[in-house]
């Protein structure tokens, strides 16, 4: 089956599959992995999509993707095509990217500026905030232009973060944390940089493969060389495996963050659904690059310190990213079937910094590069033994996997919710 074949699902089987799904769900032992159909199964990729990416909010991208007037990025939220533009009031503004015409994709490339959204089957015209402007005198005089506008879909914004709920009624606890999220995101003045590179990986395994492996560093000794060049391997202070160490430091460097009114304290929300937290580095490191030394000459926002460690920012189903003093990291995770995942990575700097002089693009990406095809061949490596007629659920540590019991869990109470 291929990423977008679902109406070859009989609605009999799809239901079935529902009624499936949340009993594995409702009887799984809490510490292990999930069954097998939850990872492969085409009607239980469908519901994942139902219940999760059309019904939560949804990581999209950046705010200073768009910049100003006019500026849009396009984003596909399984079989829904969504755009994002900055309308003439500053706003950030998402629609679903699709003509009230005839249903026609209006803006068919990933990014660009425009001065009214036109559909280019039939010349439709929609200004920047989705009203319908023209649609030709063939319509006739009964024809109402304001019954036939853009459909919006929900969007709020933080810190420079953009995401997006395809819900009728979106998700109503999510409020608290963009509020935490715009305070510890000042610092950085996000809307003031500017994407310096991004890449993009479609990786042969489940989305939840690919969080779940995001959710642990039990792998990283043996499989990111590169990353812990840099990274240290636990998740927070109160991580069982910190050593006395690394307590004395993170003591000592928010001491300096401190004096520098930089955020740090632990935050997380809805069972650790969305959490934030700085953690420092390794000694003398500033940023995550293979040396450990500055990624762009310019630091970003009111930043004075380069050894300002990582904040890092996790926003579930979809996201994990970290902030450093001279550039960020986001992560976006969108899935295509039940067995194919988009990942996109995007490195960002101040919008003043220039390539070739302040930054070096294959400087910025090389451990990121390295880290994330050594993930996509663990996560593919995962899926082809879930496949296998000799895989059963396993157990996970609650000491080194914590963080992917939480997304389980998560991910489990939410479908269950989600379905009812």
């Amino acid at each position: 089956m291929n990423e977008f074949d679902l109406l070859n699902i009989t609605s009999n089987s799809y239901q079935e599959s529902c009624e499936q799904m949340r009993n594995e769900l409702e009887k799984r032992p809490e510490n292990q992995s999930l069954a097998q159909p939850l990872y492969n199964d085409p009607n239980m990729f469908r519901a994942d999509l139902e219940q999760v990416f059309y019904k939560e909010w949804i990581f999209v991208g950046m705010t200073s993707e768009v910049p100003t007037k006019g500026d849009y990025f396009t984003v596909e939220i399984g079989q829904n095509p969504v755009l994002i533009v900055r309308d003439g009031d500053g706003g950030i503004q998402a629609f679903h990217n699709v003509c009230r015409h005839r249903g026609s994709t209006i803006c068919t490339k990933h990014r660009g500026k425009v001065a009214n959204l036109v559909c280019p089957y039939h010349q439709w015209t929609y200004d920047l905030k989705g009203n319908l402007l023209y649609a030709g005198t063939e319509m006739g005089d009964s024809f109402e232009t304001s019954q036939h506008g853009l459909k919006k879909a929900h969007c709020k914004t933080a810190g420079g973060f953009i995401f997006i709920s395809l819900a009728k009624e979106a998700p109503d606890d999510f409020d608290a944390y963009l509020a935490t999220l715009e305070e510890y995101m000042e610092p950085y003045d996000m809307e003031n940089t500017k994407v310096a590179v991004e890449s993009n990986i479609v990786e042969q395994a489940n989305w939840k493969l690919v969080i779940e492996n995001n959710r642990e560093c039990y792998h990283c000794a043996g499989s990111h060389p590169e990353l812990l060049n840099t990274l240290l391997e636990w998740d927070d202070t109160n991580d069982p495996r910190a050593t006395p160490e690394f307590l004395e430091q993170y003591e000592r460097q928010a001491a300096e963050w401190d004096a520098e009114g930089i955020p740090h304290q632990h935050q997380d929300f809805d069972g650790l659904r969305n959490r934030i937290v700085r953690m420092p580095l390794k000694e003398g490191v500033e940023v995550m690059t293979l040396d450990g030394q500055q990624g762009c000459s310019k630091l970003l926002g009111r930043i004075k310190n380069r050894q300002l460690g990582s904040m890092r920012i996790l926003h579930l189903p979809n996201s994990w990213n970290h902030m450093q003093s001279d550039h960020c990291i986001v992560f976006r995770v969108l899935p295509i079937s039940a067995q194919k995942t988009l990942v996109t990575t995007k490195w960002l700097v101040h919008k003043d910094a220039v390539e070739g002089v302040d930054y070096d693009p294959e400087r910025l990406r090389l451990v990121w590069d390295a880290t994330n095809d050594q993930d996509r061949i663990l996560a593919e490596q995962n899926q082809q033994g879930i496949n296998s007629l000799g895989y059963q659920p396993g157990p996970y540590s609650e000491t080194y996997e914590f963080g992917v019991i939480n997304f389980i869990n998560w991910y489990s109470e939410t479908v269950r919710k989600n379905m009812k």
